[in-house]
């Protein structure tokens, strides 16, 4: 049997494999040595091929389509460098806990380590950011092998979607000539059935653990549900009547799709950042105990209160066999399906609690939010957080919103309140890096009905070429760019109290005309000026579809004065309440 013949029905096992298993997107970036692997994914009948030239765009790219379907997506690159620029998407998807299956080419082991030319050392080459590492075996022709290479495109596929799911890295050596056979196809005739049938569980707490924890919780009564980045559609149905029956208020951070939907919202808290933000004191908001799911939440207020709580329990329900416990709080680490963990709690509670101490958090959150909203009408200017309210006064219900890093996914904790829109909030919160967000969120559109992203300025010139996507898939996204022109999220921090240094290490102003950039992607680009201007713009954007860009300008030094003058009218306002002997 000839080479060409060999490498084609190898290769072809694997990627039939791959199908076979659920991958149904693969993002190609074009090489030479990765020739016969996109080849033959381009030939498969089922595979749905994306070409994203740059590499580190690519993965990013992948990385979006993965969160929005909720899927396993592949990615493709040749070798050297070009496995490299994969790397800053497959740390987010780590810990961001997306599955992706990397599959990179190389050279040929007779070729590695004497001077060959595109030659790095591609073994192991994102260490412990990976689920998993594979260095292929050369193509060959024998039964064993045909089935190792099927065998092993199902272990890749179902290892990354295991809880908690992430990248897995399958590494290609490949020997020249890089041509396979395409004619006849060489999928023809192969099995569309897995090599292997995998089924996979879910894990539970035993009956008689779950019962001990339903009689403590039943004679705790001051009790929060704390819910971060989580994207399981289920959830929301199943920690609701949870959260009903034991008469705790859920603490929502934006990513845990809690916020939006057609949902009674009378349990989420979703101004719990304002609220603790210059609390004087939390005497009478300590909770005696908490139970948190999915990743730790966006607001740092929030962290700081909960770090505080000494004597309060904390269970940590987490699906995985991970410790996601940064602030060392957790009492209780739960192992067990987050939906199981809260179906089969409600079942045991006995009846639905009401308690004044529930009634509390109702309260205050109705000031916060009202406070909130009063200082942020009386803003006639652009405002970055007064941004997030415009938008969400125009964004259609089921539409995708991907938020970016530092000020943006802030202003929406803070500002994004509970409606009935539907409106599903990403975002990369795995390394909460600025890098990537644009093609991120592209990928998320490829799928994504009526597509947002809320970005700023720093972060979209960060990935400005990701925009090439659009223009290539034809994507129809909205980028709304919050320009401060530099770097707004240091202006809340210690380094502002530095002025000598702070604009040339912190504030970075670019100065940049996105226009321009937006053009050459043949986007349509719009700079406002006005909320007037703001509201037809996105009605505009969201009729015309394609790639539309609209930049806010604003200003950094103001930004900071209007939360902080809002931050201490909220403060007032609670402390007004527990002074009113409410409790």
């Amino acid at each position: 049997m000839k080479h060409q013949e060999i490498l084609t029905n190898y290769l072809a096992g694997f990627i039939q494999e791959l199908s076979n298993s659920g991958v149904e997107d693969v993002v190609i970036s074009p090489g030479s040595r990765s020739t016969p692997l996109a080849l033959l994914i381009a030939d498969h009948p089922k595979l749905k091929y994306h070409i994203n030239i740059d590499e580190r765009s690519a993965a990013f790219f992948a990385l979006g389509i993965a969160k929005q379907t909720r899927k396993p997506v592949a990615l493709l690159c040749t070798s050297g460098t070009a496995a490299a620029n994969y790397f800053p998407a497959i740390v987010e998807a780590k810990l961001a806990r997306v599955p992706l299956i990397v599959l990179t080419a190389d050279r040929p082991h007779e070729l590695r380590d004497i001077g060959a030319p595109q030659a790095i050392d591609q073994i192991h080459l994102y260490g412990k950011h990976v689920k998993w590492f594979v260095e292929m075996a050369l193509p060959e022709q024998e039964k064993e092998m045909i089935d190792y290479v099927r065998t092993t495109a199902t272990r890749a596929v179902h290892f990354s979607m295991q809880a908690p799911a992430g990248p897995v890295h399958l590494n290609f050596p490949i020997r020249e000539p890089l041509i396979p056979i395409l004619e006849p196809s060489a999928f023809t005739n192969m099995d569309s059935q897995p090599a292997v049938a995998v089924l996979q569980g879910q894990a539970f707490l035993p009956s008689r653990e779950m019962e001990k924890i339903c009689d403590r919780l039943q004679n705790i009564e001051k009790g929060l549900i704390v819910c971060g980045v989580i994207d399981d559609p289920k959830f929301v149905a199943a920690v609701l009547p949870l959260s009903e029956a034991l008469g705790y208020p859920i603490i929502a951070d934006p990513l845990s799709q809690l916020r939006s939907g057609h949902i009674s919202d009378n349990m989420i808290i979703d101004s719990y950042d304002a609220i603790l933000k210059d609390l004087q004191t939390d005497q009478q908001l300590m909770p005696d105990v908490i139970i948190r799911f999915g990743g730790m939440p966006v607001s740092k207020p929030l962290t700081k209160y909960m770090k505080r709580l000494q004597h309060t329990e904390h269970y940590i329900i987490e699906e995985g066999n991970e410790w996601r416990d940064p602030i060392k709080a957790g009492t209780h680490m739960i192992y067990s399906n987050e939906v199981m963990f809260c179906s089969d709690l409600t079942d045991r509670l006995k009846e639905k609690r009401m308690s004044r101490w529930l009634e509390m958090w109702q309260e205050l959150n109705q000031i916060a939010r009202e406070t909130v909203m009063h200082e942020i009408n009386d803003i006639q200017e652009l405002d970055e957080g007064k941004v997030v309210i415009e938008l969400l006064k125009k964004m259609p219900e089921n539409s995708h919103l991907f938020v970016g890093n530092s000020m943006p996914i802030r202003d929406v904790d803070t500002f994004f309140h509970a409606n009935h829109s539907n409106i599903r909030v990403l975002a990369n919160r795995g390394a909460n890096g600025i890098d990537g967000v644009v093609s991120t969120a592209l990928g998320v559109s490829l799928y994504g009905e009526s597509s947002f992203l809320l970005i700023g300025d720093l972060s979209f010139f960060h990935d400005l070429n990701g925009l090439l996507a659009a223009k290539m898939h034809q994507l129809n996204i909205t980028i709304i760019v919050i320009n401060n022109n530099g770097g707004g999220i240091f202006s809340f921090l210690p380094q502002t109290s530095e002025p000598k240094h702070f604009e040339a290490l912190f504030g970075t102003p670019t100065d940049l005309e996105f226009s321009n950039a937006v053009e050459m992607y043949n986007g349509n680009y719009k700079k406002v000026e006005s909320w007037n201007d703001f509201h037809r713009s996105i009605e505009e954007a969201i009729e015309r579809k394609g790639l539309n860009v609209i930049e806010v300008p604003t200003n950094r030094e103001k930004n900071v004065e209007v939360h902080r003058k809002m931050w201490t009218q909220v403060s007032t306002e609670i402390e007004r309440y527990f002074q009113g002997s409410h409790l």
